[in-house]
């Protein structure tokens, strides 16, 4: 028996013998070893965090090489993972990245899992020298960042949540066949802390189609100092919104050297060039799951920004400060003012999708909420070299019955995309300042009657138009607006719009022509020239052509200035239509969300 022990005893000591030796100092760049140099049977070891920042050792035994399985020529090492701990936990979620070294050598990351229920810890390893190929990308000029989906149908450029069965509909993976159901990234679960289930709930189909899957109670983040150095096989965190609400995707580096790392092994989002917070992580717990095994964690302090996210993995750079946008969120009430304060990325794709989340859960996160509260915002949008983009408006709810938080999300979410999505610069965005007050009732109003004093007028001549809201469950408002004839106004009918703001703007987006991109100036210039949702406008239409050149209008255009403009139609931003504004009247502001509109006519003697 004695002698049995001291056997056992040994290969474990010639085993740990082995682990130390082939991982490379970690203040040394490591050697790395060509696909071409591995062949089945080969053994070596592997690093993760399973609990707290200490990478651990796992053995690894290769399987194989399958090769244009991760895109064209995107070879994956098939290895199979020994030791106690992965055999009990499985690969987990969080395990991307784990560095594998063979023959002392750096060969890869882990990054792809086998199967869903698979009884052996069997995954599939990102060469090390796609990965490396960042480095070139960092080097070279950055594109504009952009929302780039996966080229495969692997969804690897989705972060998936833990207890996911599946991140693709049945239909699509039935036409991709068994590859996306038998090999695909390992989870990387985007974190959410600080949200309500129902923020997440009304918001995933914005972050589903953004590919985000989001995970609550799986880690949160702290301002702990974490003294101990970041290493191979250490848990690394890419934070998307950070302050009084926390969105972090966490995962494992895979190589080090003095101004950057590598991780994950797959990209988080696959969005290019990034500008990320990168900060060290600590592991609590690794929770083993036959549907989904994944490691709770705790992110600590900042060491740098994540600069690149790619189709092989993501690579950040050390001692460099992100540009987040600070966004400052204030609630007035009667019962005092609550503030947030927090940061969000600067991406196109995500920014807009992060902002609506956040606005929606701080104004649904505090006692007040309630089903029949209406906000009153006052805010801006900065923007460097530009305008500030202004926002006054009431949100309350409607007769759909959609929540006036849902409402002002939206709101935000939508201007924040018309500012990214133009083709001439990347808005570069200072700061976001909200101020909404909570008025405690559904203060909103239908616009059920307009008429006219006369059915004729003259050119000059005021007339009197009587507008009659209905306010939910309020007495109706009676109100006079007078309106003056223009001098100019041709004889013949004229139109009288009488109707909310959003159906005005509404109306001005509804050509074919407006969906042509406008530059950033001239798409500020149009966000503040919109109107705002509590009054009633009253606006003379008259049946001449009206020419819009970027965000300047010119309105009853005579044939033959028409016809010397026509050239001008799509090169200069042109948009012609059928009928002018020629004067535009409304209320003072009402303390009612208006809604509704109705048409007059006049003749014109």
């Amino acid at each position: 028996m004695k002698k049995l022990v001291s056997a056992f005893s040994a290969v474990c000591l010639f085993f740990s013998l082995i682990a130390v030796a082939q991982k490379p100092d970690s203040a040394q760049t490591p050697s790395t070893i060509p696909v071409s140099q591995i062949h089945v049977g080969m053994r070596g070891v592997a690093y993760t965090v399973f609990q707290g920042v200490k990478p651990e050792s796992m053995e690894v035994e290769v399987l194989g090489v399958l090769h244009n399985v991760n895109g064209p020529k995107g070879d994956v090492i098939l290895v199979r993972l020994h030791g106690q701990k992965v055999e009990y936990t499985g690969v987990v979620a969080g395990m991307s990245g784990s560095p594998v070294y063979l023959d002392g050598k750096l060969a890869g990351a882990l990054a792809f899992r086998i199967g869903e229920f698979s009884k052996e810890p069997i995954a599939g390893v990102t060469p090390i020298a796609d990965m490396l190929e960042i480095n070139a990308l960092d080097r070279s000029p950055a594109e504009e960042t952009a929302a780039v989906k996966p080229a495969i149908s692997v969804v690897a450029g989705k972060t998936a949540s833990p207890g996911e069965i599946s991140t693709m509909p049945n239909s699509a993976q039935d036409s991709a066949g068994t590859f996306a159901n038998y090999l695909k990234p390992i989870e990387t679960p985007l974190v959410f802390n600080g949200f309500s289930e129902q923020a997440i709930h009304l918001f995933a189909g914005q972050l589903g189609s953004a590919g985000i899957v989001p995970v609550m109670g799986a880690g949160s983040v702290s301002d702990d100092k974490q003294p101990e150095p970041v290493e191979a096989g250490s848990a690394i965190s890419a934070i998307l919104v950070r302050g009084d609400m926390d969105i972090e995707a966490t995962c494992t580096v895979t190589y080090v050297d003095p101004q950057r790392l590598l991780a994950c092994g797959h990209p988080l989002l696959q969005f290019g060039s990034v500008d990320l917070p990168m900060n060290k992580a600590e592991v609590l717990a690794t929770l083993p799951s036959p549907l989904n095994a994944f490691k709770i964690v705790n992110t600590t302090e900042p060491v740098g920004t994540f600069i690149q996210d790619r189709h092989t993995g993501i690579m950040g750079v050390f001692n460099r400060q992100p540009e987040m946008i600070p966004v400052t969120l204030s609630i007035h009430s009667s019962t005092g003012v609550k503030q947030f304060h927090y940061e969000v990325l600067n991406n196109p794709k995500l920014t807009p999708v992060a902002l609506m989340v956040t606005v929606f859960n701080a104004l649904h996160g505090v006692n007040e909420f309630g089903e029949e509260i209406t906000y009153r915002l006052s805010g801006s949008i900065g923007v460097k070299g530009f305008p500030e983009v202004t926002m006054r408006n009431m949100f309350a709810p409607s007769e759909n019955a959609q929540p006036a938080a849902m409402q002002a999300a939206i709101s935000l979410g939508e201007r924040f995309g018309r500012i990214y999505d133009n083709p001439y610069s990347a808005a570069a965005v200072a700061g976001v300042k909200l101020d909404f007050d909570l008025v405690r009732e559904r203060r909103w109003a239908r616009l059920e009657s307009a008429r006219t004093s006369v059915t004729e007028a003259r050119p000059g001549e005021e007339i009197m138009l009587e507008t009659v809201l209905a306010p939910y469950r309020g007495e109706r408002i009676v109100q006079q607006i007078p309106v003056k004839i223009p001098t100019s106004a041709s004889k013949g009918t004229l139109r009288i719009l009488v109707s909310d703001g959003e159906t005005l703007d509404h109306i001005g987006r509804s050509n074919a022509a407006f969906g042509r991109k406008l530059d950033l100036a001239s798409t500020i210039s149009l966000l503040n020239k919109e109107h705002s949702n509590n009054r009633v406008y009253v606006s003379l239409l008259e049946a001449d052509p009206e020419a819009r050149v970027a965000d300047k209008v010119m309105p009853t255009l005579p044939i033959s200035i028409m016809n010397v403009m026509d050239g001008m139609r799509g090169n200069q931003e042109m948009i012609v239509s059928g009928e002018s504004n020629v004067d535009e009247t409304a209320t003072a502001a009402l303390d009612y969300v208006v809604s509704g509109a109705q048409l007059l006519t006049v003749t014109v003697k």
